[in-house]
């Protein structure tokens, strides 16, 4: 008999006394704010680095951080690509690759954003439910994990829908977050307490009544 894999982490993020002069510049580059901006770590301010699990992971290894942060944060925050459509994007790749910890962080991010309960629920349910560009964007999110690109038919479609600039983003969010995902569940970090739980997996069995 199989002994369980441990779910303990297996690296922490920074605590309060090990963050330095690299690591609030690496934030920094997220929030579009130079490193001497950046609220302390403990000052319990709202964007108090100790309450973003995520970025005292990365700020780890800060010079990559930084170069890493400032581009994730263009894709979030100035980036072409609507927030409807790349929290889709972002949900389904959490929930094909079990990513618990971005399941529970980008349910949120969605909603804030406006994006409806109802709409969240749907994406563990493949693409029945979503017409126009919504279905088009989970389509080439799901055909780029299964096969590492998106078809030529995929990439006309997408260009003649959300324009080229969109339609390239669609391809870094996917990419960036599998690859997050990849990181982060290595590393095994938890989604905070409260957060959405990610949905089974939907399958042709679990549909048929016994």
């Amino acid at each position: 008999m199989s002994t369980p894999e441990s779910t303990e982490p297996l690296l922490a993020p920074l605590t309060a006394d090990e963050w330095g002069d690299d690591e609030y510049a690496a934030f920094g580059a997220l929030m579009g704010l130079p490193g001497e901006k950046v609220p302390r770590a403990g000052s319990g301010h709202a964007a108090d680095p100790l309450k973003f699990d995520i970025i005292g992971l990365l700020a780890r290894h800060p010079k990559m951080a930084r170069k890493f942060l400032a581009f994730n944060g263009w894709l979030l925050q100035r980036g072409e690509l609507p927030l409807r459509l790349r929290e889709l994007a972002i949900l389904r790749v959490a929930h094909t690759r079990r990513s618990a910890f971005f399941w529970g962080e980008h349910t949120k991010v969605a909603a804030e954003g406006g994006v409806p309960e109802a709409d969240i629920a749907l994406i563990a349910g493949g693409n029945e439910g979503f017409p126009g560009a919504d279905r088009l964007v989970l389509e080439a999110t799901d055909e780029l994990l299964a096969d590492g690109h998106a078809g030529a038919t995929t990439w006309e479609r997408l260009s003649e829908e959300l324009g080229t600039h969109q339609a390239m983003e669609l391809i870094f969010v996917v990419g960036t977050y599998a690859m997050l995902a990849m990181a982060f569940d290595t590393w095994r970090l938890a989604p905070p307490a409260g957060s959405a739980v990610l949905p089974e997996r939907v399958t042709e069995e679990s549909d048929i009544e016994v």
